[in-house]
């Protein structure tokens, strides 16, 4: 939304409208830019996640299917990200992949992952994934060589964060049992911020995007995390 066609639409003063535009990026929907505002990301399906950034998806896959582990268990948090590097995996049958996603549930099992295990929970629409006190407490009830996690937004300042505070809960419990906390994020979510803050930077071990580490748009967190 411009200034311009907002006041034009409402009759009213530009000066009016960027005083409106205060109060709902106050309120946390929208964000002003140059000129204008937009809307916050807001929860969407898993279906409609996957069709966004592929490309850079795949690429950070590639990159971060060395990272897992062949024993022991990992967990996976309800991302597409994640998702794409799920099913970039081979199953093996020593490795116990734990998940509060129903699709990336079904990719471990696809991709041979024979003790893949579902946290159960809240079913959220709006995310398709699973939340709340019985996520929370399957999460928590074993320990993680790792947890490969997204986000919907990250900024050098605050870290990583999501869509709405239970994502966040959920997240945070995988992360306290495991050993090694690795952040896929495409680097459309780079200096975007969202309502729910899941980790800060010491508890991030690694960052993976489909960038460069050299690249300009990732140097800002060279000195604040490890970048792959």
């Amino acid at each position: 939304m411009s200034l311009s066609d907002a006041a034009g639409a409402f009759g009213v003063s530009e000066m009016t409208i960027r005083r409106d535009l205060l109060e709902l990026e106050a309120a946390g929907l929208v964000r002003r830019v140059r000129g204008g505002a937009i809307p916050l990301p807001g929860p969407q399906r898993f279906s409609v996640r996957s069709n966004l950034q592929r490309e850079a998806k795949t690429i950070i896959a590639q990159k971060a299917v060395s990272l897992v582990p062949r024993s022991g268990a990992v967990a996976m948090d309800a991302s597409t990200t994640v998702g794409a590097l799920v099913a970039a995996l081979s199953g093996d049958a020593a490795l116990t992949v734990v998940t509060n996603s129903w699709e990336n549930f079904s990719a471990a099992r696809r991709a041979g992952f024979t003790n893949a295990i579902l946290t159960g929970g809240h079913a959220e629409a709006s995310t398709d994934s699973f939340v709340g006190p019985v996520a929370c407490r399957a999460a928590a009830s074993m320990t993680y060589a790792a947890l490969f996690t997204s986000a919907s937004g990250v900024q050098a300042d605050l870290g990583s964060m999501d869509v709405s505070l239970p994502e966040a809960q959920v997240k945070q419990e995988f992360a306290r049992s495991a050993q090694r906390v690795v952040l896929l994020l495409d680097s459309s979510k780079i200096g975007e911020r969202d309502v729910a803050r899941s980790f800060s930077w010491d508890q991030i071990d690694l960052l993976v995007t489909e960038l460069e580490p050299t690249d300009p748009r990732v140097a800002s967190f060279n000195d604040v995390v490890e970048v792959k």
